[in-house]
């Protein structure tokens, strides 16, 4: 019964971005690819006009559709092969969105950019990269590397339960991809198994970065009430103020639900897990090691400040508890580690791993003919985007053609209802006697009247077929 939140309880200001100056970045760009750069040249915004000046023109039609992947209530997510140009033949995954439904409220038109916009900033080898972006009179398209290895949610799904060196590397590297997101002022808001994608090697990818909410560093809070409740950390709830601390909450939640096979809270409503999540006893199973049951009190800690990775340490904080002490840092951020699960894939295009629900359904972008105002248009300038890898393949005679500077505006996220692609050995198990009932740190101000706790949800698109084992409730 979870659901999708996104209710502002703030006022959002968007503020204008000013575009960093591009003619020192092009000199340096230039002298690195063994090029000097010659006489004056004009400095112009990268888009689809001005790199795809030649026979590759970026859009739909380079794209052939072969799967579908994902669906919600602003469009669908697609397995699609490029049939022309620069990376002619490689599957990528292909989310459509719909102007019309996006455009019509101003805080979902802000949440779409500014998805777009992390993607674009954010690279780091445990999130998803964004290649293209391109838009059409009625749609954005964002064309993302293709996930094949699935959801982590449908791997839980088949073991049930993890055992604890396979959670403790999942969790590592989710740690390094929060650890950067943090670093950058953006917190993330929205871990959960079904936003965790596996590459095809077994290695996660954070993806689906509507809820994300930038510009947050040290000192700086945020009201927005939004997140999947059962991953939703208290100081949400009850809307005191948040900040990056909420991600290390989700991620306890998150390992408590790998090593038991549900969340930590969870109940037959949302009110009931809500008043669980504010006010219940955390009971740890006895199967878990101790290093496990102290890494999960300090992550369910209610009190923000008192939460590990809470304070100026952040990720560096997390990376230091016993139980990642068999973790190489640096060798799992170069990806030397093999990961625990390894997908079965019989090719590129194999889409084994991902809900047959979606993909047997037959792959169809819709017409594209809705249309707005051209003052509706104007707030998705901008948008187009191709990543500096495809530029590198594309740089022999590659020519620059003047075009006037798009206003970008780097406002604030949340959601867009599609997921992009839904998409060290420890010690002896040292059983405790008896389960722990435990008191989770200092508590939080009460929650709000009982008539206001439960706001309306905008709930996904398709909810998750419960799968025996787990005692999950759908998404």
């Amino acid at each position: 019964m979870a659901g999708v939140f996104d209710i502002d309880l703030e006022t959002e200001e968007g503020s204008e971005g000013e575009e960093p100056e591009l003619g020192a970045e092009m000199d340096l760009e230039l002298r690195g690819n063994g090029l000097e750069p010659v006489g004056h040249y004009e400095e112009i915004e990268i888009s689809e006009s001005s790199v795809n000046n030649g026979p590759e023109r970026i859009g739909p039609h380079c794209f052939e559709l072969l799967r579908v992947l994902g669906k919600g209530g602003y469009g669908k997510v697609f397995q699609v092969r490029k049939v022309q140009g620069t990376n002619a033949g490689r599957i990528f995954a292909m989310k459509v969105l719909k102007k019309a439904k996006i455009a019509c409220n101003a805080k979902d038109t802000a949440h779409t950019k500014a998805e777009r916009n992390i993607l674009e900033a954010i690279k780091h080898p445990f999130i998803v990269d964004l290649i293209y972006a391109f838009q059409t009179g009625g749609k954005l398209y964002l064309i993302l590397e293709c996930l094949s290895g699935g959801e982590l949610f449908m791997q839980l799904e088949r073991e049930g339960i993890f055992l604890e060196d396979t959670a403790c590397f999942y969790l590592s590297e989710i740690t390094l991809a929060l650890g950067h997101l943090h670093s950058n002022g953006i917190i993330y808001r929205d871990l959960k198994p079904e936003n965790i994608m596996l590459n095809s090697q077994g290695h996660i990818k954070l993806t689906d970065f509507g809820l994300c909410k930038e510009s947050i560093h040290d000192g700086a809070v945020t009201h927005t009430f939004c997140g999947t409740i059962e991953y939703m950390a208290p100081e949400i709830l009850v809307r005191s103020g948040h900040n990056r601390a909420v991600d290390w909450w989700s991620l306890g939640a998150l390992m408590y639900d790998m090593l038991t096979g549900s969340p930590p809270f969870t109940a037959e409503n949302r009110k009931k897990t809500i008043d669980k999540i504010l006010k219940g006893k955390l009971v740890l199973p006895p199967y878990l090691t101790p290093d496990a049951r102290d890494l999960l009190k300090k992550f369910l800690k209610r009190n923000p400040g008192q939460r590990i990775g809470g304070g100026a340490g952040d990720a560096a904080d997390v990376q230091k508890q016993p139980f990642f002490r068999h973790v190489n840092w640096d060798d799992l951020l170069a990806r030397k580690l093999d990961p625990p699960f390894k997908p079965c894939l019989q090719s590129d295009d194999d889409v084994s791993q991902f809900d047959t629900r979606f993909t047997r359904q037959t792959p169809v972008d819709s017409p594209d003919d809705a249309s707005i105002s051209e003052s509706a248009n104007q707030a998705f300038l901008g948008f187009t985007y191709v990543a500096p890898s495809v530029l590198e393949s594309i740089k022999e005679g590659f020519s620059f053609q003047p075009k006037v500077r798009s206003p970008r505006r780097l406002n604030s996220s949340p959601r867009t209802p599609v997921s992009p692609v839904k998409f060290s050995p420890f010690e002896a198990f040292k059983p405790s006697p008896t389960t722990e009932p435990m008191e989770l740190g200092s508590t939080l101000p009460p929650p709000p009247p009982e008539g206001t706790a439960p706001l309306p949800i905008k709930t996904p698109a398709g909810a998750k077929k419960q799968k025996g084992g787990r005692g999950r409730v759908p998404r």
